[in-house]
């Protein structure tokens, strides 16, 4: 079982960042340990593949890995789950960034069109916005593969046949709006594709790399 405590002191020291230069003594002063102890807890989270160790004659050079990252983001989320104040709502954030171009095409389907206008009351501007969420954001966002959301159902055309997915009714400023989760997506889970009734863009002046909040409601 991972060693959470000890990852946490790990991450505040900067070793998510970059490989830091640590002693047990010293590690051991910042959890309250022998430095036998803290030697031992070093050890168990490099055996869990949770850091990387290199030992040098000042110490040791240690960096958290990406699955020891994982566990972190995955423990900042149980504290999320705790802490939110409303059970209903979350909050993401993310940058602006170009999409792949084809928001435009999928809205303008009429098989997809009908939906929206009849399960989110709007019909959607031919295109999405595409946010890239900050860390912090990507892992609350996982509330949204937990919760049920606005079925969008699937269809089949003459020529192809296309997925369905979610939709969660949202706001963006004062902007009714909801956010899409395909079923098949050609982004990572860190993108969020929002769709309004309005061209975002113009409508609150925003480009690439602006900062945007999106509430969502689950």
């Amino acid at each position: 079982m991972a060693d959470i405590g000890a990852l946490k002191k790990l991450a505040l020291l900067g070793a998510t960042r970059e490989q830091i230069l640590i002693s047990s003594s010293d590690f051991a002063q910042h959890i309250s340990s022998s430095p036998q102890t803290a030697s031992r807890r070093l050890q168990a989270l490099e055996r869990e593949e949770l850091i990387s160790r290199v030992i040098v004659p000042e110490g040791q050079l240690v960096s958290i890995t990406q699955s020891g990252k994982d566990v972190l983001r995955n423990e900042y989320y149980e504290y999320q789950k705790i802490f939110e104040p409303s059970e209903n709502e979350i909050e993401l954030h993310g940058k602006v960034i170009t999409g792949l171009g084809e928001g435009q095409y999928y809205m303008s389907l009429e098989g997809y069109k009908t939906q929206f206008e009849s399960k989110l009351g709007f019909t959607p501007y031919p295109g999405t916005l595409n946010l890239m969420l900050t860390d912090q954001s990507a892992v609350l966002r996982k509330r949204l593969d937990e919760s049920g959301g606005i079925p969008i159902h699937g269809f089949s055309s003459e020529k192809r046949t296309f997925g369905g997915g979610r939709c969660f009714h949202a706001t963006i400023g004062k902007i009714k709006g909801a956010v899409i989760i395909p079923d098949r997506s050609h982004y990572p889970d860190g993108v969020l594709e929002v769709i309004t009734s309005k061209n975002l863009r113009k409508a609150l002046g925003i480009k690439n790399g602006d900062v945007l909040s999106v509430r969502i409601i689950l």
